[in-house]
């Protein structure tokens, strides 16, 4: 006999033998319930004082019976029946209300986080005999007054309303919403998520950086959600209704995957991932899934593991269905669960063995600088925001074939190329991954060997997108860990990159205001004036 779950304390013997009983009863297909089964479930509810809820599958098994108090039920884990994208999760909850009321808001926030087929709820009259259903469902379409639609109430003997052809065509219909993402299955397909207590055209810009971070990783965007709050709710970050909205919302986009643009505790990933019965990730996982997608060498992969293992760290605190999404990261890339285990003690060993592996790192890098600086060579750095253009501008100046592509993190292991000035001067140029407003703490403490390399940068270039509608904020960002990183007292040219794509008046007003030297990466030609001022700067400095 299968067990009751809820509030079965202080029931007798013969109460618990009838609830278990009705694991025996079943429900045609067809039917909300059965009037036999509405009748059975309303007497012993009445009878104990207590809300008494079915989970039903769309066979009419009894898969759950839940006993409440009388105000509520609370619905089990029910991640056995874990939903496809786009799909209901194909069992019912029919419940009884000891109060004469229809569908109450914690069973809509049931009906949408849980994403059940029907939510369903029988009162009852004064001795005990249930007097009407009143039932819901999701709609697969945004409505502006409701996500849902509740029915009249239905007399307990009409309960055969074509219950299994109604959940099919909800969920045909929610199919055929979704038709692009079933053409490429294999990709995840995101909704991105924002809470924030400032501007809303801020933030929609941070939405869009966070967009190219996921079109970058291979990620689909199905849609985007930002709610502007004060203050961000300790546990679920976004309010529980909104939560709510949310949930509904990647169940009518197919979306596999929420992504926050904030990084989450542990915690509140923990609530939002029992809630949602669905991959969660923030914008700092994001981050470190491209950086392990994107690392060749075996110094940028060392460095990436640690960063990542840094993150998981401190939510190896239970092995729950967070945790289950956590480890893989996106699509399990990175190192995997084969190396993150659930284990703290072997994450901390191998945490030790990779700061061990990159110490030696630095050693090879401060002897192969020492080496550079016995032949007095003058090195400049190429820094500035990711995407920028600072990988084209290595290529140009350097004649050179480093990998250059139009999306953020294309480049992550640094590259160094020699280039020859007027009067046989020779400097060795050197390209860094590129910056980004919010990097995660560990990856940026992971890469130190890298950055590193610019503290021995004669002249920085500091190459800026002035394209970008948030080049102020990108300019800011990357002067901030310039000052973080104790870098801001080398000499640094700014370098105002894809001038050819904004107008002549703007790209005026933009070289005023930054006080730099604009240039088409793309365009040898454009190079002229920049090269004749990285000249002056590297003689001043020798």
């Amino acid at each position: 006999m299968k067990r009751l779950f809820g509030n079965t304390g202080g029931l007798k013997a013969n109460q618990v033998r009838r609830l278990e009983n009705l694991y025996r009863r079943r429900t045609p297909p067809e039917n909300i319930i059965t009037a036999e089964l509405a009748r059975d479930l309303s007497r012993l509810s009445h009878e104990l004082r207590r809300q008494i809820g079915l989970l039903i599958n769309r066979s009419g098994k009894i898969e759950y019976v839940i006993v409440g108090d009388s105000q509520k039920i609370l619905i089990p884990d029910t991640s056995d029946y874990r939903t496809a994208p786009g799909r209901l999760r194909g069992l019912r909850c029919v419940h009884t209300h000891l109060n004469n009321e229809s569908l109450t808001r914690d069973d809509l926030t049931d009906l949408a986080l849980l994403r059940l087929d029907i939510m369903a709820a029988i009162t009852a009259t004064k001795d005990g005999m249930p007097n009407r259903v009143h039932m819901g469902h999701i709609l697969p379409e945004n409505i502006e007054e409701a996500p849902y639609k509740i029915y009249d109430p239905i007399i307990p003997h009409k309960l055969d309303i074509g219950c299994l052809e109604l959940i099919q065509a909800l969920e045909d219909e929610l199919s055929q919403k979704n038709l692009l993402y079933k053409a490429d299955s294999g990709k995840e397909r995101a909704i991105l998520a924002s809470v924030t207590s400032g501007s809303e055209r801020r933030e929609k810009d941070q939405l869009d950086e966070l967009k190219e971070l996921a079109v970058s990783c291979g990620i689909g965007v199905a849609g985007t959600f930002l709610q502007q709050r004060k203050h961000a709710d300790t546990r679920f970050l976004l309010g529980i209704g909104k939560l709510q909205e949310l949930s509904i919302l990647v169940l009518q986009k197919g979306a596999t995957l929420i992504i926050f643009d904030r990084e989450l505790n542990p915690s509140q990933i923990r609530s939002i991932t029992d809630k949602v019965d669905l991959k969660v990730i923030d914008r700092s996982q994001l981050i470190l899934d491209i950086f392990a997608q994107r690392a060749q060498s075996r110094e940028g992969k060392l460095q990436v593991e640690l960063a990542q293992l840094k993150y998981l760290l401190p939510r190896l605190v239970v092995k729950n269905t967070a945790m289950s999404r956590l480890t893989g990261g996106i699509g399990g890339r990175g190192p995997g669960e084969t190396k993150l285990e659930i284990n703290r003690r072997r994450v901390r060993t191998r945490i030790t063995h990779l700061e061990r592996n990159i110490s030696m790192v630095r050693k090879q890098r401060k002897q192969q600088k020492a080496k550079r600086e016995k032949k007095k060579l003058p090195i400049i750095s190429i820094i500035g925001y990711t995407n920028a253009g600072k990988s084209t501008l290595l290529n140009t100046l350097t004649k050179s074939n480093v990998r250059a592509e139009n999306r953020l993190f294309a480049t992550l292991d640094p590259s160094s190329r020699r280039l020859k000035f007027p009067e046989d001067i020779e400097v060795i140029v050197t390209d860094t991954v590129g910056f980004i407003e919010n990097i995660p703490k560990d990856l940026l403490v992971a890469f130190r060997a890298t950055l590193e390399e610019l503290e021995g940068a004669n002249l920085l270039l500091h190459v800026i997108d002035i394209h970008n509608p948030r080049v102020k904020e990108q300019v800011q960002s990357v002067e901030k860990l310039l000052a973080d990183l104790d870098l801001h007292n080398i000499p640094t040219l700014r370098v105002l990159n894809k001038q050819d794509l904004v107008k002549r008046e703007m790209a005026d007003r933009l070289v005023e205001s930054f006080q730099g030297i604009p240039i088409s990466a793309k365009s040898s030609d454009t190079l002229i004036p920049l090269i004749t001022k990285m000249r002056e700067m590297v003689l001043s400095t020798m």
